[in-house]
C-alpha cells in the first residue's frame, strides 16, 4: 500500500551529470570526498531547514572512472553486475554520508545519516531480457568478443572500427524491496542516502536473486519517491531549467509543464532518450502516481527551486 504523501519528505535524485556539473571530477578517495563536500552544501541546507531527505544517488566511485560495471580485463572472472552495483552504491553512499554529516555539523546541526544498498525488483519475463541494449564496460576486438560470448554468455554490439562492447538488458523497475526499511529510517529523522538503479533482482521460489542488468536510475528514483510517499521529487542534473528546442537559437527555458504538455513534448522528440527524456518520463510517472510535483534543476539551484524561483516543474 502506498503511504500518505508527506510534504516534509523530499526525495532528491542525484545523478552523475549533476555531480559532474558541480565539479565532482576528482580522482582518488581524499580528493573525491573533498569534491563532494564542495558541491553538496545545497543538500545540507535542505536537511538543516527541516526536510526529511532521501538522496537517491547513481554516480561513480573513483575506481569506476577507469573500470566500468563489468570489471576490468584481468584474467579473473568479473563480479556480477548486481554485486558490482552494490559495491558502487556502498562506496558512493559512504562518501555522501561522510560529506553531508560534515557539512551539517558545520551548520551547527548533527544530522543522523544512513547509507543503504537498495534492491529493486524487476519482472523475470520483462521483454528487455530478450533484447540486451545498454553498453557496459570497455570495447573489445571481434576475437575477444567472440571468446567472451562463448565463455561467459555475454551479448555484444559494435563494429570493427569502434570496437565491440557488452550489452545488457534494461528492465523496468517494478518494486522497491527495501521500501519499508527506508521508510522507517526516514520517519525517525534519519537522512538516507539510497542507491538507485544498480541492484536489480528477480523473485524466485527460494527468494530474490540478483540479475545481470542495468536499471534506469530516474525511473527507479520515481518508484522510490512513490513507495516512500514523498510529496515532491527533485531530479538534479546539469542545468537550472529544462529547455525546449535545446541548443538551437529558439531555445526556451520552461518553468512549468503539465503531464499532458510534457507528454506532447516527448512525442515531438523535444526531450531525447539520451538526454532529458528519462527524467521527463520519470517525472510523469511520479506525478501520475500521486506526487504533487516533480522538479528538474541543478544542484546549485536546489534551494531556489524548492522556493519556486528556479527549476522546471512537472505537475498534474
Amino acid at each position: 500500500m502506498t503511504p500518505l504523501r508527506d510534504p516534509r519528505l523530499l526525495v532528491v535524485a542525484l545523478g552523475g551529470r549533476a555531480l559532474r556539473a558541480a565539479g565532482h571530477r576528482a580522482v582518488g578517495p581524499g580528493a573525491w570526498l573533498g569534491a563532494l563536500e564542495r558541491c553538496l552544501p545545497p543538500l545540507a541546507d535542505v536537511a538543516v531547514a527541516g526536510f526529511r531527505l532521501v538522496v537517491a544517488h547513481d554516480g561513480e566511485s573513483p575506481e569506476d572512472r577507469g573500470r566500468r560495471a563489468d570489471g576490468s580485463r584481468r584474467a579473473d572472472p568479473p563480479l556480477s553486475l548486481d554485486v558490482r552495483g552494490a559495491q558502487v552504491q556502498g562506496a558512493l553512499g559512504y562518501a555522501i554520508q561522510q560529506a553531508l554529516a560534515n557539512l551539517c555539523r558545520r551548520r551547527g546541526v548533527d544530522v543522523p545519516i544512513a547509507a543503504v544498498v537498495t534492491r529493486v525488483g524487476v519482472d523475470a519475463d520483462d521483454p528487455a531480457f530478450g533484447r540486451p541494449s545498454r553498453p557496459v564496460g570497455p570495447a573489445y576486438s571481434a576475437t575477444q568478443a567472440r571468446r567472451l560470448e562463448r565463455e561467459r554468455g555475454w551479448s555484444f554490439a559494435g563494429s570493427a572500427a569502434r570496437g565491440h562492447r557488452r550489452v545488457v538488458p534494461v528492465p523496468r523497475p517494478r518494486r522497491l524491496l527495501d521500501a519499508d526499511a527506508l521508510r522507517r529510517l526516514s520517519s525517525t529523522g534519519v537522512l538516507v542516502a539510497a542507491g538507485a538503479g544498480r541492484v536489480p533482482t528477480i523473485e524466485t521460489p527460494d527468494g530474490h536473486r540478483g540479475v545481470e542488468a542495468i536499471l534506469q536510475p530516474d525511473t527507479t528514483a520515481a518508484l522510490l519517491g512513490t513507495a516512500l510517499g514523498a510529496d515532491r521529487l527533485v531530479f538534479l542534473t546539469g542545468v537550472d531549467r529544462v529547455e525546449v528546442a535545446h541548443r538551437t537559437p529558439r531555445a526556451i527555458a520552461v518553468e512549468r509543464l503539465s503531464v499532458a504538455e510534457a507528454r506532447a513534448f516527448l512525442m515531438a522528440s523535444e526531450f531525447p532518450s539520451g538526454s532529458m527524456g528519462p527524467k521527463i518520463e520519470a517525472a510523469i510517472d511520479f506525478v501520475q502516481s500521486g506526487g504533487r510535483e516533480a522538479i528538474i534543476t541543478s544542484l546549485s539551484s536546489l534551494v531556489a527551486a524548492l522556493d519556486g524561483r528556479e527549476g522546471t516543474r512537472i505537475v498534474p
